[in-house]
């Protein structure tokens, strides 16, 4: 089902638009060598393409309001560069997907006047928005013309430009039959990985190697916040056991370019505890995003029409400790994604609210993740079956014997990750 490569890969956000004073491919092009340097492995690059006038949003408008299918964006270069970039990227050992848009398009998309058959409408026989989504129009998948329309432009991106795979936007509002036969005829070009904004199981059965982890995400920023413990995090992890196939994908993120532009910054969801959240998007099961800027350290809310250059600080702190988890997770395959890697155990404390103690074991590789997920300092013991052997903290390198009834004290988000 998944490409071979992704087993043990970590993805990548890339705002172009944002990402460089000139917000053009080959400004962006420049950065990949950095971006090897750090283990990245998939790059998901925002939508690429010609962005609508019409009902357009702020001045340069929304990535998601979608003229031209098989275009790309002037803003961002030609598609000559784009080919360039993506070429480039391969050379690099990069693999890449792009945003795609089956939901809607832009109201100047040629569709809406050579088609109007393919969009939603209401009861008067106008075309509608989603939502509050007034820069966008509806379509109707209950036409198979614009089916097919959309998996040839999907088609041509993968034989074109070469690329990997697809994000798809909202694509629980797009029926499941239709990435069904996407993945289908995507396939049969190459082997793709696609990546679902959804969180709906079905979506794994045939068309997508991942889901976003989005109730992973909230139960993040709750527990920052002090309306949930740790417990809601082996409930989750239970529930996913019960609901999700084992070989399914689910992405673990902190931000992303919805989060950061409407929700917040990092530093404002989750405080003093983002190293440690952001740590378990590396260690716990699933496959870590990165947003553009987020590996510095960004700490400001990126507009998301206008232009808003992302302010880098290459001395940040925090581009050392990315660079560490995306080795952590790479080289050891109890860390691995899916079936892959090793399933998530707990490990009972004397603090089942305040700390969290978890292992994944897979072929003989074993990782031991020790956690106070609280501003508060935390006494506590292992209960139960207790880690035995001698362990090393892979971020300090030094032993760590396990002795039996074990006192453990950590401090306010103190974690460990040791390594048998």
């Amino acid at each position: 089902m998944h490409p071979e490569w992704s087993k043990n890969a970590n993805i990548y956000e890339v705002n172009i638009r944002q990402y460089t004073p000139e917000g053009t491919f080959k400004a962006f092009e420049t950065h990949l060598s950095r971006l090897q340097k750090m283990g990245v492995k998939i790059l998901w690059l925002m939508p690429v393409h010609p962005i609508g006038v019409k009902n357009r949003k702020g001045s340069m408008g929304s990535y998601y309001a979608v003229k031209d299918y098989k275009a790309v964006n002037p803003e961002f270069g030609t598609m000559d560069d784009f080919k360039s970039l993506v070429r480039e990227a391969h050379n690099l050992g990069f693999k890449v997907i792009i945003d795609w848009v089956a939901n809607h398009s832009a109201w100047d998309n040629p569709w809406i006047t050579e088609h109007p058959e393919w969009y939603s409408k209401d009861s008067t026989g106008n075309m509608i928005a989603p939502f509050d989504w007034t820069d966008v129009a509806d379509l109707n998948y209950d036409e198979p013309g614009l089916r097919d329309a959309m998996i040839d432009a999907l088609k041509f991106w993968v034989k074109e430009a070469d690329i990997d795979g697809y994000r798809c936007d909202v694509a629980g509002m797009v029926p499941t039959d239709f990435w069904n036969r996407a993945r289908i005829e995507l396939d049969s070009i190459k082997p793709v990985f696609m990546l679902a904004e959804a969180e709906q199981v079905d979506l794994h059965e045939t068309a997508f190697d991942m889901t976003y982890a989005w109730e992973l995400h909230h139960i993040y920023n709750s527990i920052a916040k002090g309306e949930k413990n740790v417990n809601s995090l082996e409930q989750y992890f239970s529930k996913m056991d019960t609901t999700y196939p084992n070989e399914a994908y689910r992405m673990n993120f902190i931000t992303n370019h919805d989060e950061n532009s409407w929700n917040g910054t990092i530093e404002e969801r989750l405080g003093n505890g983002a190293e440690t959240f952001a740590m378990l998007t590396y260690t716990l099961p699933g496959m870590p995003l990165l947003y553009s800027g987020q590996e510095t350290g960004l700490d400001k809310r990126l507009r998301f029409f206008e232009k808003d250059t992302i302010e880098w600080d290459f001395n940040s702190p925090w581009m050392d400790f990315y660079t560490r988890m995306t080795s952590l997770k790479t080289q050891n395959q109890a860390l691995w994604n899916g079936t892959f890697g090793g399933a998530f155990e707990r490990l009972a404390t004397s603090d089942e609210e305040n700390i969290l103690v978890f292992k994944r074991v897979k072929a003989g590789n074993e990782i031991l993740v020790l956690a106070n997920l609280s501003p508060d300092e935390h006494a506590f013991t292992i209960n139960g079956e207790h880690p035995e052997g001698e362990f090393k903290n892979v971020l300090t390198g030094k032993e760590m014997p396990f002795e039996p009834e074990q006192k453990f004290n950590l401090g306010p988000w103190e974690y460990h990750i040791l390594k048998k």
